[in-house]
């Protein structure tokens, strides 16, 4: 049956979804607070901006007006970066419908707080019905349609399937999880791992660093996510290492690209800004790091990454002290 989207946020990953459920059939329109983007969008249907060459299919409308896209809308898809999420979300609050479910897709950890984005919700909407989407799903390719998996979570069982139904297409096969502690931060953390995969690459190193950098990357987030209430299974999943290997080999990840640019010298200003869009990695790494520290969490690679962006040590002889810590068994007590 089809549904009425809105989706705020005229991002990449939000665009794609967009085109991605408006060609499976249902409605979208898609809100950005830039109204000059919004008009760009209108005038090319296609987002020129951030994922040039997707067309826009019928049922898909970019609008102006957030209030109206919201109170016309089945669903609310939230498409923005986890740092402005709350600001997002409580601007959208006074048009928001009494049940009417709510749909994020940002990763990240709000740095002042050290909140999950699903307890940001919580605090600011009790007891609304609320899901995430998450999973390796680059927006380039989800926007070409190509074949992709992800996950959505919920607390609310009945809404985590419906959610489910309404984003599964020829081309997108969904999965349930509901663990959304897990999930969400396997998708906030696997960024700052990302981050260290590009530096490994921007300093010449090969396969072997990268492969050890997945691996005991995936180990810390495993480790910080059970200590939160996390299960630890879900981290072997879609939006554990499935994000977290799609994020460090492709060029299309954009916290990968910023790595390459830290590991080659360029400082974390000019590192983002030559990405040119929003880096979760570099803001999601202050907040793991505080995270480990509340938590008493041993994290030794998110732990160097936060000094390399803090300019505290430099890429290279951060990965010496690494490489120079105490030996120890492999099979840590994780679980």
């Amino acid at each position: 049956m089809s549904k009425k989207i809105a989706v705020i946020g005229g991002g990449s990953w939000g665009t794609a979804l967009a085109v991605s459920l408006s060609t499976d059939g249902h409605e979208v329109r898609v809100w950005d607070i830039s109204k000059a983007h919004v008009d760009a969008m209108q005038a090319d249907r296609e987002n020129k901006k951030y994922l040039p060459g997707v067309k826009f299919p019928d049922t898909l409308q970019a609008v102006d007006n957030e209030e109206e896209a919201i109170r016309w809308a089945d669903y609310v898809l939230f498409a923005v970066p986890a740092q402005i999420f709350r600001s997002a979300f409580t601007a959208a609050l006074p048009f928001l419908k009494e049940g009417q479910p709510v749909i994020n897709v940002a990763k990240g950890i709000e740095q002042k707080t050290l909140m999950r984005l699903s307890e940001i919700a919580e605090a600011l909407r009790p007891g609304a019905p609320y899901a995430i989407l998450s999973g390796p799903s680059h927006a380039e390719e989800v926007g070409k349609l190509l074949p992709t998996t992800v996950a959505v979570g919920s607390a609310d069982p009945e809404l985590m399937y419906e959610i489910q139904d309404v984003f599964t297409a020829d081309w997108l096969r969904v999965y349930v999880n509901h663990d959304v502690v897990g999930m969400e931060l396997g998708g906030a953390l696997k960024n700052i791992i990302a981050l260290g995969a590009g530096i490994a690459d921007g300093l010449g190193y090969g396969d072997n660093t990268k492969a050890a950098m997945m691996t005991r990357g995936l180990t810390e987030m495993a480790r910080l996510g059970v200590s939160m209430g996390a299960e630890g299974e879900t981290f072997f999943g879609l939006t554990g290492i499935g994000d977290l290997i799609v994020t460090c080999t492709s060029m299309h990840s954009r916290n990968r690209r910023c790595g390459i640019l830290l590991g080659q010298g360029k400082s974390p200003e000019d590192a983002t800004a030559e990405v040119g869009m929003v880096v979760e990695g570099m803001f999601t790494a202050e907040a793991a790091y505080a995270l480990a520290k509340k938590m008493g969490v041993d994290m030794p690679i998110t732990s160097a990454i936060y000094h390399i962006i803090q300019g505290d040590i430099k890429a290279d002889d951060a990965v010496k002290r690494l490489m120079a810590r105490p030996s120890k068994h492999e099979i840590e007590d994780i679980f």
